[in-house]
This record gives C-alpha cells, sequence and structure tokens, in this order.
C-alpha cells in the first residue's frame, strides 16, 4: 500500500470515527480499562518492587540473618505452629557465635522485631506523641551490619549498652514526629518510651522501603532492652518472640565459610542428632529476593489475567461495531468496489479503523492509568515507576486489539459481492 492510500484509509478511518461519537466511546471502554489496568498496576508494582529490592539490599551481600523463623519458610508453606515450637534464639547464642566462629566479624542482636511478634510503645516529648512504634534492642553493631546512616548523632557505643544505659537512637518517623515540625535538635533531648524515660543520641536516616511503616521505631541498647521489657533468655523475649542475629563474615572470609560455622554452633548448642533437620533459619538478601520473586511473578499473572479479562471484552465490543459498520455501510462498499476498489483496500480500510478506535483507548488508558498511579504517589507516598515500555505495551496491547478482533468484520466487508452491496437497502 502506497502512502498515499494509507493516508486516505486512516483518514476515513478517522472520519468515520468521529462521525460516530458516542458508539466509538462506549467500544473503547473496555480496552481503555484494560489498559488503564496495565499501566496503573505496572507503575505500582515496579516501583513497589524497585524500592523493596534497594531495602533489602541494605543488608548488603554477605550480611547472614539468623533467625527462628523466617518469611521463607512462611512463603514456602510451612506449618506455622510448628515454626513456633522451635526454640527462641538467646543473646548467649550470640556471644557464642562472636568466639566460637572464626570467620565472623560483626555480630549484631535483635530484640523486639520478629515474624512471631514486636514490642511496641508510644513514644512522648512535651505533650508530643507518636502512634505505637516498635522499640527494637540492638547492640552499637546495629548501623553497621544494616548499612543504615545517621542523619543526626550518632548511636550508642559498647560502654552503653555494657551498663545498660536508657539511650534511643529514633528512625526517621519518630525524629519527624516530635521534632522535625518545630525545628528542634532531637540530641540530648528527653524522651519517654512508654512510661521510662531515654536521652535521644542519634537519628536514622530515611531508608528506602515501599511500606510507609518502615522508619516507624526506635532502637535502644539489648541490655536495656531485656530489663524493661523483662526479657528472657531461653524463655523468650516477652512480647517480642525470639531474638534476631546478625552477622557480618571478616573480610578475608566468604559467606559461605560463615554460615557453616554458625550453623556447627547452632546445631551443637540446640543439641540436634546428625539426622535432625535445623531448628533455626540462616539466609541472607539473596533468599528474601527468592521470596519476593515468587510473589511479584503471582501479581504480575494476576495482573495479566485482569487485563485480559478488560480487553478481551473490549475486544468483542470492538468486533461487534465493526460489524455493525460493515452492514450500515454496505452500498457503500459496493459503491466503491464498483468504482475499482480493491478488496485490499477495504481490508485495510476496516482495519485501520478497528485499530485507530482501540489506539485511541490505548492512549486514554496510558493516561488514566499514570493519573491513578501520580495520585496514590502524592496521597500515600507509595512508590512508583512509570518505565516508557510500559506504555509501548498499553499501546501495543491495543493495537492489537483493535487488529485482531477487526479482522473478521475487515475480511467480511472485503469479500463482499460490489452487485449485492449495491442492491443491499
Amino acid at each position: 500500500m502506497n502512502k498515499g492510500l494509507l493516508r486516505e484509509v486512516v483518514w476515513m478511518a478517522f472520519d468515520t470515527l468521529r462521525s460516530n461519537k458516542m458508539r466509538s466511546g462506549l467500544t473503547i471502554l473496555g480496552v481503555v480499562i484494560g489498559i488503564t489496568a496495565i499501566v496503573g498496576m505496572t507503575s505500582l508494582i515496579r516501583g513497589f518492587d524497585e524500592s523493596l529490592r534497594d531495602s533489602i539490599r541494605q543488608l548488603g551481600p554477605n550480611t547472614i540473618i539468623l533467625s527462628k523463623i523466617s518469611l521463607v519458610n512462611i512463603a514456602g508453606g510451612a506449618n506455622f505452629s510448628e515454626l513456633m515450637r522451635r526454640p527462641n534464639l538467646t543473646v548467649d547464642d550470640a556471644k557464642a557465635i562472636e568466639k566460637l566462629a572464626p570467620s565472623v566479624g560483626i555480630v549484631d542482636i535483635w530484640l523486639g522485631g520478629g515474624v512471631e511478634g514486636t514490642i511496641a510503645e508510644r513514644v512522648s516529648y512535651k505533650g508530643q506523641r507518636t502512634p505505637m512504634l516498635g522499640v527494637l534492642g540492638a547492640t552499637e553493631q546495629f548501623a553497621a551490619v544494616n548499612f543504615v546512616k545517621l542523619s543526626l548523632g550518632r548511636f550508642f557505643t559498647e560502654s552503653e549498652v555494657a551498663h545498660r544505659r536508657r539511650v534511643v537512637v529514633l528512625a526517621d518517623s519518630p525524629y519527624q514526629a516530635l521534632f522535625a515540625p518545630q525545628g528542634l535538635d532531637p540530641i540530648g533531648k528527653r524522651v519517654r518510651i512508654g512510661a521510662i524515660e531515654y536521652i535521644v543520641v542519634g537519628v536514622l536516616g530515611k531508608r528506602p522501603s515501599p511500606f510507609p511503616q518502615a522508619d516507624d521505631f526506635v532502637v535502644i541498647p539489648q541490655t536495656t532492652h531485656q530489663v524493661v521489657f523483662s526479657t528472657n533468655a531461653r524463655q523468650g523475649f516477652g512480647r517480642g518472640g525470639s531474638a534476631q542475629i546478625t552477622i557480618v563474615p571478616r573480610e578475608d572470609a566468604t559467606r559461605q565459610q560463615a554460615e557453616a560455622e554458625v550453623e556447627e554452633i547452632m546445631r551443637i548448642r540446640h543439641g540436634l542428632k546428625l539426622d535432625e533437620p535445623n531448628d533455626f533459619e540462616i539466609g541472607g538478601q539473596d533468599a528474601i529476593l527468592r521470596v519476593w520473586d515468587q510473589v511479584s511473578r503471582a501479581i504480575v499473572l494476576a495482573l495479566v489475567v485482569i487485563s485480559s479479562v478488560a480487553l478481551m471484552v473490549g475486544g468483542i465490543g470492538v468486533m461487534a461495531i465493526m460489524m455493525i459498520s460493515v452492514t450500515e455501510r454496505t452500498r457503500e462498499i459496493g459503491v466503491r468496489k464498483a468504482l475499482g476498489a480493491r478488496r485490499q483496500e477495504i481490508l485495510y480500510q476496516f482495519l485501520a479503523e478497528a485499530a485507530f478506535l482501540t489506539a485511541i483507548g490505548g492512549v486514554l488508558g496510558i493516561v488514566c492509568g499514570s493519573a491513578i498511579g501520580v495520585t496514590i504517589n502524592l496521597a500515600t507516598g507509595f512508590p512508583i515507576s512509570l518505565p516508557w515500555w510500559s506504555f509501548a505495551i498499553g499501546l501495543g496491547f491495543s493495537a492489537s486489539v483493535g487488529i485482531f478482533f477487526g479482522m473478521f468484520p475487515a475480511v467480511r466487508a472485503s469479500r463482499l459481492d460490489p452487485i449485492e452491496a449495491l442492491r443491499y437497502e
């Protein structure tokens, strides 16, 4: 088809659709909904995915997490009641690893925050109160193993941990709630966590995370945490359940070496026989990312199914309207064929109308989907991502729907006998 004929076909398609605005609008509604779902959900899923991966990568590629229960267990379908019967991890476990594992460089203990339960309190300062926040107990190594940067002040020291000092490092959320609005320097200020007073020594920077609650916590020395919240070594850690132990290998050791040593030490401490499985979990960012990959694949599959249904409905609508259009324009087709129009040109005209119709729906769907993502981001802070390929997929899908569902009406129109078409009333 030459350029002049193509331009004429496209113009005729546009003119036909313009003369039937209401019908055309109702026809593309299903396509608009489908493309809106594709672009809108893609922007949210991609934004969530990128932000979550950035958050997980903060742990570092070599960081080892030793826990009683992990998300890997739960995602794998393990029996939660059986997992809960596992022995709790303790401060003594962490001390044993630090002492006995030659490949281990840094060991940190986290109390009060685990899969099976967290400790939460309100933080207050001069009449201002936060919502319930997680209260974590950790060593002076918390920032080092998490690769978290301090925005103000410092982290507590080894001496403050050893002497059970009542000092606290605020995450970004409590800092924003209590001090940022008034422009106050929180360092040295006394805040209450529950009924107990602590001195603020530092503020953590905002962490990259798709979860608004990612910075809803404060950190106190784990020794202070044990005293204040009556945590008990082997019997569990009050409302917070088991401890979580975070380990970073020495620079001259590999992660595999450190994991093997930690596993051996823990199996001995838990009295496990050779044929018994581990009653604890050892993992890192790679295991968490594998779980998220499974979840994200399921989400994408659900998105494809939902969008396909909407696009199918839109495509059927396009086919129905194009069939009606062929019937209404039978005489026109007969006249054009009598004047020398070939089957190919009639076919291209109706395919162009269908593709043009759905392409308009695709553009509107892209605009609506992008608007939904931006609105959610502005209203809630939820991260979004609008990659160019999502727009290309939207336009490609919409045009493909028009061509696929418009093919049958177009073929029917091109095969009409000109004499019979001219006789049609």
